[in-house]
């Protein structure tokens, strides 16, 4: 897949992609022609557009092998954190919009989510099981802080004692310690932190508009202090850039009180890789050859093996040797792999003005 070049006329500020490749179910895309004019363009600030859609359903359902969850909520598309790894790039394809960078510009926000889930868990014949939030794009987007989609959801939750698992980087989450060291206390809750890097000059390359891996320690903190069980995700873990940071990320989300740990080596599926490629050639060119080298001894030889059991896990030498020191890591730190089992029992519609109290 070739890029097409960065539209002159735009200026970015922050962001990961640098052009607009075209979705992969578009018949047709588009290229610049020159006028034969020598005037020039006139520039302006690429900002970021957030439009409302009023879902049908907020509630997704999945039997991924991969992952331990069967249900998920995404309040939001698209995310504005920019993170040009980022896994959910394609999925703005669905959409018939660029996973470049209209994948960190155009955000669809969901006004209707806590609503929405609130009527799907009320339904009768619902079967309770972990929500996990977090899972395409993060929650705790930067508009979030204006919207509170994301607490609004979590109200909902904490009234119904619904179980959740909320995975983030978004600094907004501080907002909803309380909320979510209620239900951290009553086995309700867990949070998953992620954090790639300790170099701030490297993530803000890689992540531009995520927050910074020192905020990030902040957040494993207040959310550990509030009671929240948290995880430091190091995910995706990247050869050559970061896999050398895995004991000192480990030693630092410790620090922080984090309380488990995972890792995922990085994966490239669909249009993400020539977004990273063309990321590497940008920033890194030096490093650009190694680092997709090793990619792809992790993943039978490809820039990306979308297989399952083995998407998640690389395979090969450089996969093992990651595996191997991050637990040897984890064991010396005395990280779990995976935090406590989230408690369904407690399920039950919240109480409504009038109701009789239970005598027992």
């Amino acid at each position: 897949m070739t890029l097409p070049p960065r539209n002159p006329d735009e200026i970015l500020r922050a962001r990961g992609a640098d052009s607009r490749p075209a979705a992969r179910f578009e018949p047709y895309h588009t290229e610049r022609e020159h006028d034969g004019w020598d005037i020039p363009p006139e520039q302006s600030l690429l900002k970021t557009e957030v439009a409302q859609e009023r879902a049908r359903s907020i509630i997704t359902r999945n039997n991924s092998p991969d992952v331990p969850f069967d249900r998920s909520v995404n309040p939001y598309r698209g995310c504005e954190h920019g993170c040009i790894y980022c896994f959910a790039r394609p999925s703005h394809a669905y959409l018939g919009l660029s996973p470049g960078l209209d994948f960190e510009t155009r955000i669809t926000a969901k006004p209707n989510a806590p609503d929405l889930l609130a009527a799907e868990i009320a339904r009768r014949g619902y079967r309770v099981a972990p929500l996990a939030f977090g899972t395409n794009t993060d929650p705790y987007q930067p508009i979030e802080s204006q919207l509170g989609l994301m607490r609004g959801c979590l109200q909902v939750l904490h009234d119904w004692n619904h179980p959740l698992a909320l995975v983030t980087r978004g600094a907004t989450v501080m907002r909803d310690a309380d909320l979510l060291g209620a239900m951290g206390a009553r086995g309700l809750a867990t949070v998953g932190i992620s954090l790639t890097t300790l170099d701030a000059a490297l993530a803000r390359q890689m992540e531009p508009r995520a927050p910074s891996p020192a905020t990030r320690l902040r957040m494993i903190r207040r959310l550990s202090d509030a009671g929240v069980p948290v995880r430091v995700m190091i995910a995706p873990v990247i050869p050559v850039l970061t896999a050398h940071e895995i004991e000192r990320i480990l030693q630092a989300a410790t620090d922080a009180g984090a309380r488990a740990a995972s890792m995922i080596p990085l994966r490239l599926p669909l249009e993400v890789a020539p977004l990273f490629r063309d990321w590497l050639d940008r920033h890194h060119p030096g490093k650009a050859a190694h680092v997709m080298s090793q990619v792809q001894a992790m993943r039978g030889g490809r820039d990306n093996d979308p297989r399952f059991g083995n998407r998640m896990r690389g395979e090969g030498h450089e996969a093992d040797l990651l595996h191997q020191r991050f637990r040897l890591a984890r064991r010396r730190l005395g990280l779990t792999g995976r935090l406590e089992a989230l408690d369904c029992s407690q399920f039950a519609p919240p109480p409504r003005a009038g109701d009789q109290l239970s005598l027992f």
